[in-house]
């Protein structure tokens, strides 16, 4: 285990036990929680605390695993309700104890890795308490106390999901970043959905004699909105499988290609990273870098497999692979952000690339980084017309030489920055891009497309 993570789950857990017992020792239960059954009320609001702890290990029971690790759980529900019913003190224990799942009790995960997730929700809740007291001002308004439990709702939400983000991200090695927003994006809008919810939960338990039994029919929209995550993370987790399947079965056409898609999705999102684009862009490197060939397909066996220069008709046939792969890729709506990347992937950035020469900025960002990944992978493979690779060594020096030319200087030197070339040498300063006179830009394009038409039989741009 790091030792950052062990300092964390260290301090998340100190901070959490002290909180707990602070708030246990510094407020009083609200007497609104207790459950009549005719033995007094002490004895009723400890069965109101069981009562919300056995619903809310109820709701744990079945979490779900989202695509960056978080695990998420329809247990909000159950915890801010027993907040607003009994304060803060209840959701600290409520969520200390309810949140216990089956993996825990079948020692499916480590004693300190229990300790963490618990911590890292009983301090959300004891501040969701805290933030509903302050809210509602102690009146006795159903709207006053509405807006107080989406309030509470939104801290434990923060909360919960930044701690559980911190413990991820250093466990797997990723971004903090990359697992707050990518995984909260995907049942953030469910969640805070549960804080109505959990608000009309606490409003049927007050009704007397039948509140807490009729509580108990919210166990089906938990379940069903649990079923929604379940299905959010299933269909991601097919239509990424599908992608893959459809970039291998290209690949496969190809031995010497094999794997290269995913070695280029790989890299592009590293480079991705290091120059901060969004989640959202991350996700289209991840997808169009896999499926940034798929063009190929429509590419003879004759073409694609040849070992000898390709003759001017056959180079035209090769560089129409982008058009058609933007093509294939076109009716699938969910796709729409990686069309620019398939389409321009192998566009130059001094103008001279392909299919629509388009210069500098005018290439999409996201495409500019694939062409660098793109380029590296296929440099340091086998191919039919370079049977010996090019060591990292070489790659990056050709990537260096044609920065401002066939590369974003920036792209290449957030390449350099990556783990692909860690410990290859002459890693050098930043670059600057080669500026291109504005008035010479025509001219530079026409001269540069006759070049590019005589040497129709070369392979310089990887393909």
């Amino acid at each position: 285990m790091p030792r950052s993570l062990k300092f964390y789950i260290a301090g998340v857990v100190t901070v959490s036990a002290f909180a707990l017992v602070v708030t246990t020792l510094s407020f009083d239960v609200d007497p609104r929680i207790a459950i009549e059954l005719g033995a007094g009320r002490d004895v009723g609001i400890w069965t109101g605390i069981v009562f919300w702890t056995a619903l809310t290990l109820l709701a744990s029971a079945l979490p779900v695993r989202m695509p960056r690790g978080t695990m998420v759980a329809v247990s909000v529900a159950p915890i801010l309700a027993a907040i607003s019913i009994g304060g803060p003190v209840v959701g600290g224990w409520v969520a200390a104890i309810g949140t216990t799942e089956m993996r825990e009790l079948r020692g499916r995960i480590p004693w300190y890795g229990t300790l963490a997730n618990h911590a890292g929700l009983v301090i959300p809740a004891i501040a969701a308490g805290l933030a509903m007291q302050v809210a509602s001002r102690g009146s006795s308004s159903a709207v006053l106390d509405f807006v107080a439990t989406l309030v509470g709702a939104a801290v434990f939400f923060a909360l919960n999901a930044s701690l559980t983000a911190v413990l991820v991200a250093l466990r797997t090695a990723q971004p903090f970043q990359a697992v707050l927003v990518g995984d909260a994006r995907g049942f953030s809008t469910s969640l805070l959905a549960l804080a109505p919810l959990a608000w009309l939960m606490a409003k049927v338990f007050a009704i007397p004699a039948a509140g807490w039994w009729a509580t108990l029919l919210f166990a089906l929209p938990l379940y069903t909105t649990r079923v929604a995550y379940h299905r959010f993370v299933e269909m991601r987790d097919m239509f990424t499988q599908t992608i893959g399947a459809l970039a291998e079965a290209v690949d496969k056409r190809d031995p010497f290609t094999s794997k290269h898609s995913v070695r280029v999705k790989q890299i592009g999102v590293d480079i991705g990273r290091e120059m901060r684009v969004s989640e959202a862009e991350l996700e289209a490197l991840e997808w169009g870098g896999l499926l940034h060939d798929v063009g190929k397909i429509g590419v003879p066996d004759a073409v694609l497999l040849k070992q000898e220069r390709l003759t001017r008709e056959e180079r035209m046939i090769m560089n129409a692979h982008p058009v058609l792969g933007a093509q294939i890729i076109a009716p699938v709506t969910k796709l729409a952000p990686e069309l620019p990347i398939i389409r321009h992937h192998h566009e130059w950035y001094n103008g001279s690339g392909y299919p629509d020469r388009l210069i500098a900025d005018e290439i999409p960002k996201l495409a500019r980084i694939l062409h660098v990944a793109d380029a590296f992978e296929a440099m340091t493979a086998a191919r039919p017309y370079r049977m010996t690779p090019l060591t990292p060594e070489q790659a990056l020096a050709e990537l260096r030489k044609f920065a401002g030319i066939q590369f974003d200087p920036a792209v290449v030197d957030a390449f350099v920055r990556t783990e692909w070339v860690d410990g290859v040498s002459d890693r050098g300063r930043p670059m600057q891009p080669t500026p291109i006179p504005l008035l010479s830009q025509a001219a530079s394009r026409m001269t540069q497309a006759k070049a590019s038409e005589s040497a129709a039989g070369t392979r310089t741009d990887p393909v």
